[in-house]
């Protein structure tokens, strides 16, 4: 497991730090996904798995661990050959199209070329202050995200579903979460903002855990389960796109990217901690508590969006670059 997770952090800072501010949520949100996809459809997958027990001498859930453990190495490996670490390193562009991209990235953001990586400039990053509070930020937004692919379909039973069509119907939430973070990708890169699309998503979050909690109504819970899967979906890429184009340097982009990552990780623990079996088949507790993540992610949101705002306009003014860097502005 901890290995996978160092598999995350490096498939998130691969599309950041080849992609121009502008184009960034795309990039995150693309790969983001691929992993709906498998969200969506893998408790049907695992079923079909399960009805493998007892064959060669394994148990149903070995089978589901044996074949899609095998897919993820499978495309690990494959990573090695095709992914490239840097912009300047890659086997698939000439030297034109090379030269284009980095300085595409370099007139964005002027760090075209990779920095070395260090443990004092690590360290010495990991004293910026607002590193640790886009871990707090990306932590509350992983929360929703986790709850609804661990318990979705123990909510769903809890609603009368037998569990094959509780199984069933975890997919279409999946769905319309798709094409609603390709929808807020889209419109927070041309708009070149991060923050009031991010606010969004998370009203959205939370109208949808507050209609699960409480209406009476089946159907009406099970709306609530669609709008939670499309205010989460975008949120995470978008939070991790916000602090990637507030930072300068490679290396302060993978110790920024490593570190809210690694918070990611944490608010996936808390999220099968608050959901507790004695509060099935509604899980009020575990709701209120994500939607006081919700809350607290909005508030931070608005300490770092404000922040932003001061120094970019003390700049602007002839006070000290933002970052170090003439000309670079920090992305609200």
């Amino acid at each position: 497991m901890n290995s996978r997770r160092g598999a995350s952090n490096g498939c998130s800072f691969v599309p950041v730090i080849n992609a121009s501010v502008s184009y960034s949520v795309h990039r995150i949100a693309g790969f983001a996904v691929i992993s709906l996809l498998a969200a969506g459809f893998s408790p049907i997958l695992a079923y079909g798995l399960s009805l493998l027990n007892g064959r060669g001498g394994l148990a149903g859930w070995s089978w589901i661990f044996l074949v899609e453990g095998l897919i993820t190495v499978a495309l690990g490996l494959l990573s090695w050959f095709f992914i490239p670490d840097v912009p300047e390193r890659n086997a698939f562009l000439t030297k034109e199209q090379t030269h284009l991209v980095l300085k595409r990235v370099a007139e964005d953001r002027g760090d075209s070329v990779a920095d070395e990586v260090t443990l004092l400039s690590v360290l010495g990053h990991l004293k910026d202050w607002v590193l640790w509070v886009h871990g707090v930020m990306f932590f509350c937004s992983t929360v929703p995200q986790t709850a609804l692919s661990f318990f979705m379909t123990i909510i769903l039973s809890g609603m009368g579903w037998s569990k094959e069509k509780a199984l069933l119907l975890s997919a279409p939430p999946y769905v319309l979460a798709l094409f609603s973070s390709m929808l807020f990708a889209w419109l927070s890169d041309k708009c070149r903002l991060r923050a009031p699309f991010i606010a969004a998503q998370v009203f959205i979050t939370i109208t949808g855990l507050v209609t699960t909690a409480y209406s009476p109504s089946h159907s009406w819970r099970y709306a609530g389960i669609f709008l939670i899967a499309s205010g989460t979906a975008g949120c995470s890429p978008g939070v991790l796109a916000y602090s990637s184009n507030n930072v300068i340097s490679h290396s302060k982009r993978a110790a920024s990217v490593a570190l809210v990552v690694g918070f990611g990780g944490a608010g996936s623990i808390f999220a099968t901690t608050t959901f507790r079996e004695q509060d099935s088949p509604r899980y009020v507790p575990g709701l209120w508590a994500t939607v006081g993540c919700q809350l607290l992610l909005l508030a931070l949101l608005l300490l770092t969006s404000v922040h932003y705002y001061r120094v970019n306009r003390i700049a602007r003014h002839g006070g000290p670059p933002v970052e170090g860097q003439q000309g670079f502005r920090y992305t609200l």
